[in-house]
């Protein structure tokens, strides 16, 4: 078995170790088995990596990255409103430099899938829709309307024309091998009726008066046009079956699942994971994308929702800040090498297919003479032992089994040989100094200078709008002000009366007479509206109401769901006690767009205003509040995050860099974190972990944010905060661990950063229980395995060593068990 898995493995890694070469023109076609370049069918394995999400600086790395991974792929969404934010003005510097991104795929070797949409869901603000396009009048997007197809098509086109200005499409020698149009429109077209399918049979025939050269697709949407190729998207995909006789393609396989705010840490199981994709090219898939393969952050107000965090780690190969997570990486990395070996047989090869009853099944392809087998096993609790071509074979539950020659067993989804790597995180520097500067509230004074001036870029209208209308997105905070008179007759001078405000802020603050009355957010619920009450004291002459409004991500998916309301929409009322009460609703009402520290620019590198910030006195737990600092760029090469528990919610900026929101102070939900079984589908709440903890207290600060010398950190706190508990921090490998089957190959890695492997603090051959963390010998392990990794390991970076008895002493343990257990610190 050793040799023979060694030889499998090296043929895979002899076929994906060249660069993919775009200097000619390819032709891209498909069939009904597979997509194929220049006539040959092509087995492709792609990943997603959204260029806004990370760093231009931290492109190179990911992509080498993924491409190491056994990736070929590379998979990103086109963010609409990233690139128009203001109408007809276009942004695609930094990280939206989406060219510059392509490029940089091309420049690795691999190719591209580039979903222009440009509608993106993404969990992304929006779904990718610039606000300005809801705010058009007459305007229903992703729909038969004529405002939004002329945008629509006006961003797709200029996109295209600028990919195809670059050669970038393989029809012009480029790396782009497909297209996509729209996304996931068939879970929401039955709400659009006849004019959605309008829309969509617009959409592919404007697609294809683009003339790309190369095909385009249609995930989630089964009734696609011809000229489309529809795909799926989802958890699992192996039952799905194409229409119109198109190959089968997987365009998302969810890795893991995004965060919000409240809630757990999402963990989708390697093994569970490997077990979906070895099902689909089972069962004749031939393109599969995972849906993120490097997640990211999402940095300044790009979350959606409502109430996405600000990390999008999703649990992907590569962690939020571009580190392999293992063992996920590598145990897909050995499945993919595995699959490359057999592509001629998979793609063209003839299937047979057999069940043997409880969720057991056998997959053969035979193609000249060569025979490839799975054996899939989709009982969630029962190993199964059949009886194939002959011999017996035991596939545990919930598993694959993948014999490139119908005999030996190369590979098991179940089975992890690839190392286990936890990440630490190690103090860079200690106790920060701090200054403030309280934010200006917004209060109707009449009469009074200062604050007049503050209101200098106000609307006044007798209506109460919906918040999207009042800021176009350009800010997640508006002031809704208003103003009553009482006179010295009337019944409720002096009464304690009841203020309702009906709201669909994410986020309210009520001050009524200049004094903060409280605060309320709302449940995710999935309405994200509540009603807000409280009481308060009328005086003589004028009352005054300052509501501030906010947003925490705008929502990004759903039918017509651009028409859902932020803000304050009514009724504002004074209620009395008998329920009777003055409605405010049609009142003056004031606008204030933002913060008044924002327009100030408190958190740029250099205060424009010359504005004094104060040390002494110091304030903390107080609403409404910047804080400033500054730290030391920490040694090395190892990622950077902010430490801010003990802050309350708000947003945080580094040298002027918007890091994005958080939300400390939001706990996740206490229970729900058993043991974690890879058995069994998965789902986004399976598998958590962080029960009653921060949903999220580390923030990421890549290090091109950083400068040499000191940064500068400015936090604005509206909940109330102690951000002398605030530490910079980096992200590096602590512990690393191998649990190997025998005749196959034990791999260390302190994964780079000079890291070397500093101590072995467990090691056993035999049969060794536990896992990572909390190993433990059994009776019959070899006396020796200890010195022999110290030997083969101890101050290397990495260490590789093929697992087998002959390294070790004789050990009583049965052979069909034995494994080779370490466990060693960088």
């Amino acid at each position: 078995m050793a040799s023979f898995l060694t030889s499998f493995l090296a043929l895979a890694l002899t076929i994906f170790s060249y660069n993919l070469p775009f200097n000619d023109a390819l032709q891209v076609t498909y069939d009904n088995r597979a997509l194929k370049i220049n006539g040959q069918r092509k087995l492709i394995i792609s990943g997603s990596i959204h260029y806004p999400r990370s760093t231009a600086q931290m492109w190179p790395s990911l992509i080498k990255k993924a491409k190491e991974g056994g990736v070929n792929t590379i998979e990103t969404y086109v963010f609409w409103n990233a690139h128009e934010p203001n109408y007809r003005e276009y942004d695609f510097s930094g990280n939206k430099d989406l060219v510059q991104f392509l490029k940089a795929i091309k420049n690795e070797g691999l190719y591209t899938m580039l979903r222009i949409g440009p509608y993106v869901c993404a969990e992304w603000n929006f779904g990718g829709f610039p606000v300005w396009l809801h705010n058009m009048p007459n305007t229903t997007l992703r729909t038969n309307n004529a405002v939004f197809m002329r945008e629509m098509g006006i961003f797709t086109k200029k996109i295209v024309d600028m990919v195809k200005g670059e050669k970038l499409f393989a029809s012009q020698g480029g790396n782009i091998i497909l297209a996509q149009i729209e996304n996931e429109y068939g879970n929401i077209i039955s709400h659009y009726g006849e004019e959605g399918k309008k829309y969509i049979n617009w959409c592919a025939d404007f697609a294809l008066s683009l003339n790309i050269g190369v095909p385009w697709i249609m995930c989630q949407e089964d009734d696609a046009p011809k000229t489309m190729i529809n795909t799926c998207n989802g958890f699992y995909c192996d039952q799905f079956w194409p229409k119109n006789n198109n190959p089968k393609f997987w365009t998302e396989n969810w890795s893991g699942w995004f965060k919000n705010w409240g809630d757990r840490d999402p963990h989708r199981p390697a093994e569970d994971l490997a077990f979906a994709v070895a099902r689909f090219f089972q069962y004749g898939g031939s393109l599969q994308n995972y849906y993120m393969y490097h997640g990211g952050t999402n940095f300044g107000r790009t979350s959606g929702g409502p109430y996405i965090a600000t990390t999008y780690d999703y649990n992907a190969p590569l962690d939020e800040y571009g580190n392999v997570n293992q063992p996920k990486w590598g145990h897909l990395k050995e499945l993919h090498n595995l699959l490359y070996s057999l592509e001629d047989v998979l793609l063209y090869g003839n299937a047979t297919n057999t069940d043997y009853g409880r969720m057991m099944s056998s997959t053969v392809y035979e193609y000249k003479g060569k025979k490839v087998c799975f054996l899939g096993n989709a009982n969630d609790k029962d190993d199964i032992t059949i009886t194939f071509e002959g011999k017996n074979y035991t596939t545990p539950a919930w598993s694959v089994t993948i014999l490139p020659d119908c005999k030996t067993e190369v590979y098991n989804t179940a089975r992890v040989n690839a190392q286990t790597t936890v990440m630490v995180k190690k103090l860079s520097e200690g106790p920060l100094k701090w200054s403030y500067r309280p934010e200006t509230v917004m209060h109707l004074k009449f009469g009074d200078k200062d604050q007049s001036s503050v209101l200098i870029d106000a609307l006044d209208a007798k209506q109460l709008f919906d918040q999207k209308t009042v800021t176009n997105d350009t800010t997640d905070y508006l002031w809704y002000m208003t103003s009553f008179k009482v006179d010295e007759n009337s019944p409720i001078l002096g009464q304690e009366l009841t203020l309702q405000v009906n709201t669909k802020s994410h986020v309210l603050h009520a001050f009524f007479n200049n004094k903060h009355i409280g605060s309320q957010w709302a449940q995710d619920d999935g309405k994200f509206e509540f009603s807000f009450q409280r009481n308060v004291k009328i005086r003589e002459d004028i009352n005054t109401i300052s509501l501030l409004s906010e947003t925490v991500g705008l929502p990004n998916y759903g039918e017509f769901f651009e028409k859902v309301g932020q803000g304050v929409v009514g009724p504002v009322k004074i209620v009395e006690p008998n329920g009777e009460g003055l409605d405010l609703s049609k009142n003056t009402w004031t606008y204030m767009v933002g913060l008044h520290g924002i327009s100030k620019g408190l958190f740029e590198l250099d205060d424009r205003n010359k504005l004094t910030w104060h040390t002494s006195d110091f304030q903390t737990d107080r609403m409404f509040i910047w804080y400033k600092t500054f730290f030391k760029t920490p040694a090395g090469e190892d990622s950077v995050v902010l430490d801010l528990k003990g802050m309350g919610k708000g947003v945080a900026w580094v040298n002027g860099h918007n890091i994005g929101r958080y939300w400390p102070s939001f706990l996740a939900k206490a229970d729900g974190c058993p043991q974690c079984d890879y058995r069994g589908n998965y789902g986004g709440s399976k598998c958590g972990a962080g029960c009653g903890k921060p949903s999220q207290r580390w923030y990421h600060v890549p290090r091109s944010f950083l400068r040499k010398g000191n940064n500068q950190l400015v936090l604005f706190e509206e909940m109330g905060g102690r951000p002398q508990e605030v530490r910079v921090q980096t992200v590096t490998v602590g512990t690393i661990c191998a649990n190997v089957e025998e005749g196959n190959t034990l791999e260390l890695s302190c994964q780079g950063g000079g890291r070397k492997i500093s101590k072995i603090n467990f090691a056993s051959f035999g049969e060794p229980k536990g896992s990572c963390g909390s190993f433990e010998t059994s009776h019959c392990d070899a006396t020796n395995a200890m010195p022999v990794i110290q030997s083969a390991c101890v101050g290397k970076e990495k260490c590789t060593l093929h697992v087998s008895d002959a390294l070790f002493a004789t050990t009583t343990c049965s052979k069909s068990k034995r494994r080779l257990a370490v466990e060693a610190t960088c």
